[in-house]
Formats: C-alpha cells, structure tokens, sequence
C-alpha cells in the first residue's frame, strides 16, 4: 500500500484529483469507479475545475459508482444518482449514457445487482477506484459482517450507518434502510485503487484498516491485498 499524508481537507482532495486526472490524461478510455459521501466533494470540485481549465477530457470516459439506497428516486436528493449528476457529472463533458449507478427503485433487486456484476465485466473491469471509508470500516456499503460479501448485493445497513446518514435527512426516519452495494470482491478487482479518509474522527479506523488483522469485521482491511493501494489520508 501506497501512502499520502495531506496537510488539509483541500490538500487531500487536490492530491486525490491529480491521480484521477493522470489516469484520464493517460487513459482518456478509463472506467472510474466513484464513490459519495461528504469525502469525495473535495476531488470533484478539483476535477470540474481541471475540465473547465480544459486540463481533462470526460468524453470518452465510463464511469460506475459503488453503491445506491434502496426505494430513493435518481430525482431525490438524497439519491447517490442526484449527488453524482450534482457534484459531477453536471459539470463535465460525459456521456450521460457512460455513467452507471444501481437501480435501488428496481423492482426486482437480486436481479438489479446480477445486472450491475454483468456490467461491470462488459466494460472490462475499473481501472480506478475510488472508495472512502465509514467509521466501522465500510468501503462502499459493505458493512462488518462474519465474511466478505463479493459481489453486489442487497445490505441491510448497520444503526451507526443510519445515524451517520442521518444528517443528510430531515428525520432518521427516512433514511433508507437498505441498499445496493458493489461487492468486496468487485472493488479489489479494480486495477488500482484509491482511499480517502479526512478527519482526526477516522484515524483509527485507517490505522485498523491498514495495519490490523484483515477481517471481514473490519471490512476494509482487506484493501491490505491489493497490488495498487493508495492510501490519502488527513487528520
């Protein structure tokens, strides 16, 4: 594993964008795999300025996110389709058509996630992924469990999950419950990939992660395995 000791949120967040953009500049073809949560903002506000400078090109590229809740509209704005179309996609020169995101409205979900795996092979696989990490060790909504989940799959989302969303809601009440994940095993199949983690609130939960006995109770330390693992980090 790779790692980066940034002096600050915005530190990190260029630092985050300059290895995306490098894999675009080099790759104008890559497929990204993206992540949400406060984290990210940071990294797309960097790369909407590196298009609008004319330093990138999105046009040819595909994107997959990690994850989606379960039951919210792709117009809801708590919906990770919404964010991504408002923090990113928006604001760049991609194809609508090259950005994927789970149906969590899908009427039959089993077959929504077989859907997404076949994807993610059709596209030939991520090239980069981007993941951030929640205070129990989730990477994307794979939650601590007695094994690793490896494909994608219906979660049922832990209580510290929902009350962290839950500032993102009026009331806990509406935070959605349940939600479709990418699995372990599709993330450590991207080609590289790259974590973020920002606040003193998440450095233990890193220093688990990356040093820690790897174990499904702490799903991202099995990031430990991975040939390209870079690691940014700020607190």
């Amino acid at each position: 594993m790779n790692f980066i000791e940034a002096k600050s949120y915005a530190d990190l967040s260029r630092k985050a964008a300059n290895i995306i953009s490098a894999q675009i500049i080099l790759e104008p073809e890559s497929v990204l795999g993206l992540a949400t949560g406060s984290t990210p903002i940071g990294t797309y506000q960097n790369l909407v300025k590196g298009y609008q400078n004319g330093d990138l090109d999105f046009s040819r590229v595909r994107t997959i996110n990690l994850d989606e809740y379960c039951g919210l509209s792709t117009d809801h704005e708590q919906s990770y389709r919404y964010f991504m179309n408002h923090h990113l996609f928006n604001h760049i020169n991609i194809d609508r058509n090259n950005t994927n995101v789970p149906n969590g409205c899908a009427e039959d979900l089993q077959e929504e996630c077989s859907r997404y795996e076949k994807l993610i092979a059709s596209l030939g696989g991520i090239d980069l992924q981007l993941l951030g990490i929640g205070h129990n060790g989730h990477i994307a909504f794979n939650e601590p469990n007695s094994y690793f989940e490896k494909d994608t799959h219906v979660v049922k989302l832990k209580e510290s999950t929902i009350q962290a969303n839950a500032r993102f809601f009026n009331t806990i009440d509406e935070v959605p419950k349940k939600a479709i994940s990418m699995g372990i095993q599709s993330i450590m199949r991207a080609r590289k990939i790259l974590l973020i983690a920002n606040g003193s609130d998440k450095k233990d939960i890193v220093m688990k992660s990356v040093y820690g006995p790897i174990t499904p109770e702490v799903p991202a330390s099995i990031l430990q395995l991975h040939p390209d693992c870079t690691v940014i980090y700020s607190y």
